[in-house]
């Protein structure tokens, strides 16, 4: 990533990018190694791993609802370092107890978009108390941003257009395609990078809600 081209883009559009804007921006997928967990091994690989990182791109992917009324829980859950994700297919129950560990640590952040609901609805899967999560949505409307989606925000801190290609595939299939599988692992990455370029333009700091204010007595 250029940080010289990061700099510019958000200098200049500070609260929106528009789809001309974004349609000028070069397509990112992840390229690094992605992890789909799928035997002991590599839920202990995945397990070691993430407990040596300091913060970790997070994001979950569900069966698409056609109908109204219809609705499903989260099939996915995806977790970047900073060398690797690690996609962990919810059907297999032994990934439960990394996750809520995973999410439980204070020393680690957990960042992403729209988390609020990722975790409301992982919890009806396996109990978990959330700690040192960002949601960085929420952190950019408190700097002032008017578009605060992943793919927005790409655009506008990193400079790069995120493919949307697979949102709408079938997320509880028990094998997932390449495609399929890019797809999670960029949304991830793309977490993490959004909160360094945060920390690194100091937007974090900015976002913190304000300290309440101490009254005098009497």
């Amino acid at each position: 990533m250029n940080p010289a081209t990061t700099a510019t883009v958000y200098s200049r559009r500070a609260r929106a990018i528009s789809r001309e804007e974004m349609a000028k921006l070069p397509i990112r997928r992840y390229e690094d190694e992605v992890c789909l967990v799928t035997t002991p091994r590599e839920l202990e690989r995945a397990r070691e791993d993430l407990r040596q990182e300091s913060v970790v791109g997070f994001d979950t992917e569900t069966r698409p609802a056609f109908r109204k009324g219809e609705s499903h829980l989260p099939c996915l859950v995806q977790a970047a370092t900073a060398s690797t994700v690690y996609l962990f297919q919810l059907r297999r129950l032994d990934a439960f107890g990394v996750l809520a560990e995973l999410l439980a640590e204070p020393r680690i952040v957990k960042a992403g978009v729209a988390l609020a609901h990722d975790l409301r609805t992982l919890k009806l899967l396996f109990p978990f108390t959330e700690k040192n999560v960002v949601d960085l949505g929420v952190a950019a409307r408190r700097c002032g941003l008017s578009q605060t989606g992943v793919r927005n925000l790409a655009g506008m801190l990193l400079g790069i257009r995120i493919p949307k290609g697979a949102k709408t595939s079938n997320w509880a299939a028990a094998q997932l395609s390449a495609q399929q599988i890019t797809y999670a692992a960029t949304d991830a990455w793309v977490c993490r990078e959004l909160y360094l370029r945060f920390r690194s333009l100091g937007l974090l700091l900015r976002a913190k809600p304000p300290a309440p204010v101490q009254l005098p007595p009497g």
